[in-house]
């Protein structure tokens, strides 16, 4: 067995900073069409529950990138997997202000919307680099990229969209296609899937045709199949309120709140400010603490706050409950990256992380619909009371996840904690692909 060795530094931070990056434009994508949804909302002349569709198209679409790429991932490479899918979607994004049908725009936004779904593997990416001792601080850290694109795109959306409307600030998203060639050109595969490449060209190849399926690997053992099955159950309910949040929040402040958009760009670049610091918080807590404990209290943190800002809001402290709300908000986030990672080996790293992760927002890909059905028929502060509960069972399903089971920086991962069965499942495959 090859050794874990710790990585450099230099390489590592690298990694990070472009994984920063690309996380970055990542948020802006999925703001931005939250940011547009009333203008499209006009020109196109649809419905709530129409405009929802697209969201929860977008969902789907990104959860049949996100299970593809991830499989993707373990045979062909985590890299090469995140340069493709950051080239389709920053040219996808351009391709969508040339749509002036309501088809058009969901073709196109599903396409696109599959490399959206393999930006998950970036944290496995970076996890790979990353040192154990400092990985949730790290992962935390870079989940901050998604809060600091919606921060740009908020940004850009408040100065581009009244003066040269929703077209123009798609055309600006094709930008960080550049971004993708520097990450084919600077970022090496990971030494741990490097290795994992080489144990399986040793192989005997008789031996590689169906016990190499990743998804084989996964069910066919019984602590990885409870990881996987947790993880998807959790990333379900949670990704329901993210995506349900940030599809319709931007419409509850105009709509229903009746705050004017420049205030309302205002209110959500403070809000993910907010949940910018509350990511490095939780990763920093998550390293001295728990990534369970901080993934759970953030969860249900979120979901009993959602009420206090539908029944108390006020003018005069909406600023306040939607600050400390993206404190809340950023918490899980920034600790889901290390906390999922290490609950699978290498050789199924990428499989597991993209299938459950992707699972569930499958699965959330209704979200959106509901809450423009609920908030048609009630309103969307009634909407967002079902999001508070959603976010409460994301960690109640966490909550039975074990912290730390895999060291994902090893080039053959190895416990972290007590041996369990899933630890030796990196054992227990290699005795498969390699009998003597």
């Amino acid at each position: 067995m090859i050794r874990a060795s710790s990585p450099e530094t230099g390489r590592w931070l690298i990694v990070f900073a472009l994984g920063y990056l690309a996380l970055l434009v990542d948020g802006a994508d999925v703001m931005m069409y939250g940011l547009t949804l009333t203008r499209i909302k006009s020109e196109f002349g649809l419905t709530n529950v129409e405009a929802g569709a697209l969201g929860s198209l977008t969902l789907v679409g990104m959860a049949v990138g996100g299970i593809l790429g991830g499989w993707a991932s373990d045979a062909l490479g985590r890299v090469r997997v995140v340069v493709w899918a950051l080239a389709l979607f920053s040219l996808g994004a351009g391709l969508l202000g040339l749509t002036h049908t309501f088809a058009q725009f969901a073709l196109v936004r599903f396409i696109s919307s599959l490399g959206i779904g393999c930006m998950v593997l970036v944290s496995t990416l970076v996890a790979e680099y990353v040192p154990t001792e400092r990985r949730s601080l790290i992962l935390g850290i870079l989940q901050t990229g998604v809060s600091a694109g919606y921060i740009v795109v908020i940004s850009l959306a408040n100065w581009i969209l009244p003066h040269y409307g929703w077209r123009m600030l798609f055309y600006v998203a094709t930008i960080p296609v550049v971004l993708a060639l520097a990450i084919h050109w600077f970022v090496p595969e990971p030494p741990g899937w490097r290795a994992s490449a080489a144990l399986r060209q040793g192989a005997p190849r008789v031996r590689r045709r169906w016990r190499e399926n990743r998804y084989y690997l996964i069910f066919s053992d019984r602590e990885a199949r409870k990881m996987f099955i947790l993880w998807a159950l959790a990333s379900v309910f949670a990704l329901s309120g993210f995506y349900g949040l940030n599809n319709w929040l931007p419409t509850y402040l105009e709509k229903e709140l009746h705050v004017r958009f420049g205030s309302m760009a205002g209110y959500m670049i403070g809000t993910y400010v907010v949940a910018f610091v509350g990511k490095i918080v939780a990763g920093w807590v998550g390293d001295l603490w728990s990534r369970r404990g901080v993934y759970v209290l953030g969860c249900i943190g979120a979901a009993l706050f959602l009420p206090v800002i539908v029944f108390l809001h006020t003018r005069e402290n909406i600023v306040w409950l939607m600050l400390f709300f993206g404190f809340l908000y950023g918490v899980p986030l920034g600790t889901m990256g290390a906390f999922m990672s290490e609950s699978f080996a290498t050789r199924i790293r990428g499989t597991a992380v993209g299938g459950s992760y992707n699972v569930g927002r499958f699965c959330s890909g209704a979200a959106p619909v509901a809450i423009g059905f609920i908030a048609t028929q009630f309103s969307f502060g009634v909407s967002f009371l079902l999001v508070g509960a959603v976010f409460f069972l994301s960690g109640i399903f966490a909550f039975f996840i074990p912290d730390r089971l895999y060291d994902t920086s090893a080039q053959e991962p190895k416990a972290l904690g007590p041996s369990t069965p899933a630890c030796d499942a990196d054992a227990v495959v290699a005795k498969v692909l390699n009998p003597r």
